[in-house]
């Protein structure tokens, strides 16, 4: 399109200048469509967003494109009735280009205008001041932190694994930025598998030059989504020689995946064994602390303070992932933008009350005592009882700490509801269990498993 490129540098500055969700919910599907002596026009999706760039967002557009060489006389803004939109990728290509560094022009000059690049796809909004830690991923974060302060030498490979929406990619990229602030002449490049998977195919099938070579002058590579590349042998063989040259250059390798190296169906044993080899964490579903603290972070970026009751009511009906919470946040907060109403729990309630169907209603004690019974084949009496047998032990001890996580009660009401009279027993359980979930893979593995079929 004539003004694509004009219009993405337009983005590429508002985007690091406004919060994620106004950007999301108000620049995101937005267009320049025409420019002449006077002025120029721009498609936005709907009359909302048409009312908001009138009032809210013209003068940014019109500072922003003076930046870029254009003063326009007018602004106009038009409702796109096609429904279609140009999707603007500044983050990740997938084109044989060079890796680029922090030592490269991060703008490309002509007479009137700049552009902003990518350095090595990281996108800069990715920091570990933006990442929000808690309970379910602070031992990833630590190591994150670690292997930023010194690439190459500690944890090597850094493997990082967990669902969807949990902050992986996140943090992973916090990684790169850091390497690049601390040595700009440090080359970074983070990729997806499906791009290396994709790349490595167009290198077999057109003789493409320059794939090993993107792939190994590199001091950090980050690859996203590793379980793509299950069941592609000569695509892991590659990968394999990849790492090798990597490794033995003592050159920082970080890799993400939904599951651990040992879970991934038809990896090559060879390729399982170096992801294990260095340092490899999962990240769980976050908690309830963390899940409010994500809600009041964000809303405070988009200048909004929520009520308690508002994130409350947010944090405790969407349970799954961080995307899933922002998503519900961001429509809350367009909503009562649009109609110029407080985003209450009234709100919230009337726009979000849909997840409820999809979700447990009022997740019980009894229904977490019985799923934590059923997941280790226990019987009731046998995890409510009193042996203390060990097989029966972790897993009351698991019920507790998924007692105190997910419903937040009282310890006294913790140690009544698994038989035990002394509420310091259910003190300890817990703490146990919170220590044990950074050290031992296997409680981990026990305690997500159970989450997601509370949650399922």
């Amino acid at each position: 399109m004539q003004y694509h490129a004009l219009w993405q540098s337009v983005l590429g500055e508002i985007e690091l200048t406004v919060s994620h969700a106004t950007f999301t919910t108000w620049f995101k599907n937005t267009e320049l469509i025409d420019q002449n002596d006077a002025g120029v026009v721009i498609s936005v999706p709907n009359i909302f967003a048409k009312k908001q760039f009138e009032v809210k967002f013209n003068d940014q557009v019109k500072g922003v494109l003076s930046k870029n060489g254009i003063n326009p006389k007018k602004i106009s803004y038009t409702i796109n009735t096609s429904g279609k939109h140009t999707r603007l990728n500044r983050e990740t290509t997938t084109d044989m280009t060079p890796v680029t560094s922090a030592a490269d022009l991060l703008f490309t000059k002509d007479k009137t205008k700049a552009m902003p690049v990518s350095v090595g796809n990281l996108n800069p909004r990715y920091t570990f001041d933006s990442f929000i830690v808690g309970s379910s991923n602070d031992l990833a974060y630590t190591a994150s932190q670690a292997v930023a302060a010194k690439p190459g030498v500690k944890y090597n490979p850094l493997y990082l694994y967990g669902g969807v929406g949990l902050g992986k990619t996140h943090l992973m990229q916090a990684v790169g930025n850091e390497i690049v602030k601390k040595n700009p002449k440090m080359k970074v490049l983070y990729i997806s598998s499906e791009t290396f998977v994709s790349e490595f195919l167009d290198h077999i099938r057109f003789k493409k030059k320059g794939f090993s070579e993107k792939y190994r002058n590199v001091d950090v590579l980050i690859v996203d989504d590793m379980q793509f590349i299950a069941g592609k042998e000569k695509t892991q063989e590659e990968f394999f020689h990849t790492f090798n040259h990597l490794h033995q250059n003592n050159k920082q390798i970080i890799i993400s995946s939904d599951k651990p190296p040992k879970s991934i169906p038809t990896l090559t044993e060879r390729l399982r064994s170096r992801f294990e080899m260095g340092m490899t964490i999962d990240i769980q579903m976050p908690d309830f602390e963390t899940r409010c603290a994500i809600l009041n972070i964000k809303a405070s970026q988009s200048g909004v303070t929520l009520k308690q009751d508002t994130v409350e009511y947010l944090a405790t009906n969407i349970k799954t992932n961080i995307r899933e919470l922002e998503g519900a946040l961001n429509q809350l907060l367009a909503y009562a933008e649009m109609r110029g109403i407080e985003p209450d729990i009234s709100t919230a309630e009337g726009l979000l009350g849909n997840i409820r169907h999809s979700r447990p209603q009022h997740l019980s004690s009894k229904q977490i005592i019985d799923r934590t019974a059923k997941h280790f084949q226990l019987e009731l009496s046998e995890i409510c009882g009193s042996k203390r047998d060990r097989y029966i032990v972790v897993p009351r001890q698991i019920a507790m700490y998924l007692l105190r996580s997910e419903l937040h009660l009282s310890f006294p009401k913790i140690a009544n509801e698994l038989g035990r009279k002394d509420h310091t027993t259910a003190i300890h359980s817990i703490e146990k269990i919170e220590k044990a979930i950074k050290l031992d893979f296997l409680i981990r593995e026990q305690v997500a498993s159970i989450r997601e079929k509370l949650y399922a």
